[in-house]
């Protein structure tokens, strides 16, 4: 089974994905290989051409905390964020200059007006038309908590102001229900205590009668780690932070030069 992290791995910078990408995995799938994003987008995120390129039956969505069948959106591992610690966690959150997103049942969501100002927020312009195609604008953040009133995959934060991420992620660590990670560099991820990919490969695997040994992850975000270090082989990639690339078997060439095909290349096809 190969775990493929998207933005910064799998992805070009621009949020492409090269033909040669897609050879390499159309022949994985097709020597019997289970191939699958591991991702801390929401499922509603999964680009379509992965959503539905032949062959990729099992998404893990939100950092591992929903885990699909992609062929039937059946959920087959879910680790939620109890609703009270979301609250808290955005209480915290509104404290700050933030655009806040919640994901219910693998769709995001954020507020209307925050999304119209998406620049201040994503300092990276290739994910603006992603967040606004993928988000579900609404007018205000709590009335929508209130009225689904249940657990959620993950409450996300973007900051325009790299001090205030600080001080926020002070006063979020305080508390030992949430799990915090920041993928992008910019934001805060927020997921239910244990949560994180390396757990969320390992249980598919369990459950699919896969071995660890048996299992490759590709990744280059801080939130890639615990898959990084928990799989057989562990693939940063050449743009990923150094401490990505220290917890990693195999450091291969960057997103934009699809160094995650070149790694299954090397070591997984025959």
């Amino acid at each position: 089974m190969i775990g493929l992290d998207l933005d910064g791995t799998l992805l070009t910078s621009d949020k492409r994905l090269l033909p040669f990408t897609k050879k390499v995995l159309a022949e994985a799938i097709e020597q019997g290989i289970l191939v699958l994003t591991a991702t801390g987008r929401p499922y509603t995120g999964i680009p379509e051409e992965i959503r539905n390129f032949p062959g990729i039956r099992y998404a893990l969505t939100s950092n591992g905390a929903r885990i699909l069948d992609s062929q039937t959106e059946k959920v087959l591992i879910e680790h939620l964020l109890p609703l009270k610690s979301a609250k808290k966690a955005l209480e915290i959150l509104q404290k700050y200059d933030t655009l806040q997103e919640v994901y219910f049942n693998g769709q995001g969501y954020a507020e209307a007006e925050k999304l119209e100002r998406i620049s201040e927020y994503h300092h990276n312009p290739n994910m603006w038309d992603y967040v606004r195609k993928t988000r579900k604008p609404v007018r205000n953040l709590t009335e929508l908590i209130e009225r689904e009133n249940q657990d959620m995959d993950k409450v996300q934060a973007l900051f325009a102001d790299m001090g205030e991420l600080a001080q926020a992620w002070k006063e979020l660590e305080q508390y030992e229900e949430l799990v915090l990670v920041s993928s992008l560099g910019y934001n805060i991820e927020i997921n239910a205590v244990g949560v994180d990919k390396g757990r969320g490969l390992m249980e598919l695997g369990e459950l699919l009668g896969i071995r660890p040994e048996e299992i490759m992850a590709c990744g280059d975000g801080d939130n890639d780690i615990g898959m990084l270090k928990r799989a057989g082989l562990g693939v940063a990639m050449g743009n990923a932070e150094e401490d990505v690339k220290a917890a990693a078997d195999y450091v291969a060439e960057t997103n934009d030069d699809e160094g995650a095909a070149k790694a299954i290349v090397k070591y997984v096809l025959r």
